[in-house]
């Protein structure tokens, strides 16, 4: 009987802390919504940065998360799930080739690209995180404008 007792405790006090743990460390979804591609050849490929000096990223190597929404029309959208709160910045790639990379011409983009916060990119107007970053503090939804160049 007593090490009946000891055991429900012992759970119960795991459950507990699980639980608390959930409360003091939430999660929310950010949707990432993309329109306005000239086709719907190809994928957007979609990466999630969470560190200052990550982005520019041409190679796709510095992301927190990345994953690929399919085109309709001249959209796309995905969701990132379980994010915990904090800064975030979004890059995004009308990944037309699906080959995962940006396609360049003579140093420009062939495909379309885009970052959050960002209407225009130029030799002035670089995309960096700072610019790009926003604060995930709740369930939220961003915009991003693909550029063709």
């Amino acid at each position: 009987m007593f090490l009946a007792g000891i055991g429900a405790a012992l759970f119960l006090l795991c459950a507990f802390q699980t639980g608390k743990g959930k409360k003091d460390n939430p999660t929310f979804s950010l949707t990432v919504k993309v329109n306005g591609l000239r086709n719907n050849k190809g994928d957007v490929l979609v990466a999630l940065y969470n560190k200052e000096g990550t982005i520019p990223d041409e190679k796709f190597k510095n992301y927190f998360r990345i994953t690929t929404g399919k085109i309709s029309g001249d959209s796309s959208q995905v969701v990132f799930r379980n994010l915990p709160a904090g800064r975030y910045a979004v890059s995004v790639l009308h990944d037309e080739d699906r080959n995962g990379k940006i396609k360049k011409g003579f140093f420009l983009p062939k495909e379309g690209v885009g970052f959050s916060n960002y209407k225009t990119i130029n030799l002035s107007n670089r995309p960096s995180f700072q610019k790009a970053s926003f604060e995930l503090q709740k369930n939220r939804t961003v915009w991003v404008k693909i550029i063709y160049l």
